[in-house]
């Protein structure tokens, strides 16, 4: 039924292999508003990530109900990732690795709120030495479509087994998206959702999640049998 012997493995961006907080953060600063610490940002409902919690920050809601107010943060919040936004520590060399293997078709599944996102991580890539040419796909899925169906055409599309196909993520929807397409999950629990958020909320178990970029990297690369 698979000819190919390869291994796939779709990368997250946002909270996964980019340092997504810090940007937002330097963004807010930028309008002169506070995101507030990291782990409340992590418990906060997906809306209140990019608008800050409700409780914490009312101005700041009432400020990008305005459209025109979203449009110049998500512009700021482009210029931040194109010119300043970082990779998490080992994950550029691990990209690297995984492009450079033959038998490892990669890339990249990003549903990044940017303007023109594709183009915005295509730049932040190329800073950390990463040509984005140089994977097997890099796909952007818009807020209002589910990863789930965009993860199965990629496999589908290298006619790779899924018990040899491997999807990186930081939320429940990652990881829900894997199990449905017979997938198996790398999850991380420093990006958008934390570990407790991840365990006890979703019930995802503790063997598939990475506490830190390294431990990921070290995940993968022994999974993939790559030195480390």
């Amino acid at each position: 039924m698979y000819q190919s012997k390869k291994r796939l493995i779709i990368l997250d961006a946002d909270g996964t292999t980019i340092d997504a907080y810090s940007a937002i953060e330097a963004t807010f600063v930028h309008h002169g508003m506070t995101l507030g610490d990291e782990t409340s940002f992590q418990k906060r409902h997906h809306l209140f990530k990019y608008l800050g919690g409700l409780k914490e920050f009312p101005s700041i809601i009432k400020q990008n109900i305005r459209q025109q107010g979203r449009k110049k943060i998500v512009a700021t919040l482009t210029d931040v990732y194109r010119s300043e936004a970082s990779l998490y520590p080992g994950i550029a060399k691990l990209m690297r690795a995984l492009i450079a293997d033959p038998d490892t078709v990669v890339g990249v599944v990003t549903r990044n709120i940017t303007n023109e996102p594709l183009e915005t991580l295509r730049q932040l890539f190329r800073r950390h030495d990463i040509d984005v040419d140089a994977l097997d796909f890099f796909d952007h899925v818009p807020l209002k479509e589910q990863k789930t169906m965009q993860f199965r055409l990629t496999r589908e599309r290298f006619v790779i087994n899924p018990a040899r196909s491997y999807i990186c993520g930081d939320e429940y929807k990652d990881f829900q998206a894997a199990v449905n397409m017979g997938m198996h999950p790398f999850m991380v629990s420093y990006g958008f959702e934390d570990h407790d958020r991840l365990t006890q909320k979703f019930d995802v178990p503790d063997e598939v999640i990475s506490r830190t970029p390294g431990d990921l990297c070290a995940r993968v690369r022994n999974a993939f049998e790559m030195p480390l």
